[in-house]
């Protein structure tokens, strides 16, 4: 009995061990990219985080008080960060300078600050922001596209909304970066970066991808009616709307391009959300999840269809011009070819 009292006295004391050092690792982060006044103040203020836990048990001499003293800390860490807000007075970087939002008036759509850049090269464009309207009438549909920037496992996901005659309406969920800013997947943990919807012009988010940044890019049509495409359009616009005077941290983790539409998808739904699933976290996999619940539906196994999905390659040896009229032939010939 002692012997089997002695073991658990020490895994508590290992689990408790490692839950501290995450917890120190996490708040010394936390302090040296978030933390107040210039760069080398957050790395001093960091190292001595860092300094005190060692500390905290080595002047208490006591495995139980050292735990009370660094729960202590770690509150008023956790206070801390409840404390940091984003604001909208910032610099910010040309691709995300202005907010995109909309409103409804009948069955016209009218969206604001909707991005059409003309690229020379990833870092050369000229910038274009603009008004359109779209006919809520002509929704046909929705697509996905998912862009593989980083490992097969990360990909972007991109909702586009088919309006037949009036057109494709993208938009991307993304980080708004600062002019001094490069996105880190890192920082984006750390209350870095805020979130924002970019609604664009599908020569200007999609082809940046395929033709500029050489990412692989996946298309596929989604399964759903025009009423369920409007209704989820309509809750991307109330959170956009919302962006525009209360702005929201962006979190790689639970709010990110992925994990947000479902949040969205969820917001909508009439029955039970599904399960979560290990793929709407690693994103790359996303689009076999969709396939395997039945909401990107094809007679193709997943393999083949996938490989006629992508369109990186194929738009690259296109101009600019008809793009979204082009990519989807290209789609449509490579499936009913197999």
């Amino acid at each position: 009995m002692a012997v089997k009292l002695k073991k658990m006295r020490l895994l508590t004391k290992v689990t408790v061990t490692l839950v501290l050092i995450l917890t120190w690792l996490w708040g010394g982060t936390a302090l040296w990219l978030a933390g107040p006044g210039p760069h080398w103040i957050q790395m001093l203020i960091a190292l001595a985080f860092g300094a005190f836990l060692p500390a905290a048990f080595l002047f208490t001499k006591s495995f139980a008080k050292g735990c009370i003293v660094s729960l202590c800390i770690f509150l008023l860490l956790l206070f801390w960060w409840q404390t940091l807000t984003p604001t909208s007075e910032k610099k910010w970087a040309p691709d995300v300078a202005k907010i995109s939002h909309g409103e409804i008036q009948g069955n016209i759509l009218t969206m604001y600050n909707v991005r059409n850049f003309d690229y020379k090269s990833e870092t050369l464009f000229y910038q274009h922001w603009e008004t359109r309207k779209y006919n809520l009438k002509n929704i046909q549909g929705i697509d996905i596209f998912l862009s593989y920037w980083a490992s097969d496992h990360i990909a972007h996901t991109i909702l586009s909304w088919d309006f037949g005659e009036d057109g494709h309406l993208p938009i991307s969920i993304e980080t708004r970066k600062d002019e001094t800013q490069e996105y880190s997947t890192i920082k984006g943990f750390f209350k870095q970066f805020q979130i924002c919807y970019i609604a664009a012009d599908e020569r200007d988010i999609i082809r940046l991808r395929t033709n500029y940044r050489k990412e692989r890019v996946y298309l596929y049509r989604l399964q759903t009616t025009e009423q369920t495409a409007q209704a989820l359009l309509e809750e991307y616009l109330a959170k956009m709307n919302s962006l525009v005077d209360k702005p929201e941290f962006y979190d790689a983790l639970s709010h990110n391009c992925t994990t947000t539409i479902q949040i969205h998808a969820n917001a909508i739904r009439t029955d039970a959300p599904p399960p979560l699933d290990w793929r709407l976290i690693a994103s790359g996999h996303v689009d076999e999840l969709l396939y395997d619940r039945g909401v990107i539906l094809s007679e193709l196994p997943f393999a083949q269809l996938r490989k006629a999905s992508r369109v990186d390659l194929k738009m690259q040896k296109e101009d600019k011009d008809n793009f979204s009229t082009m990519v989807r032939e290209h789609i449509q010939k490579d499936l009913d070819h197999n």
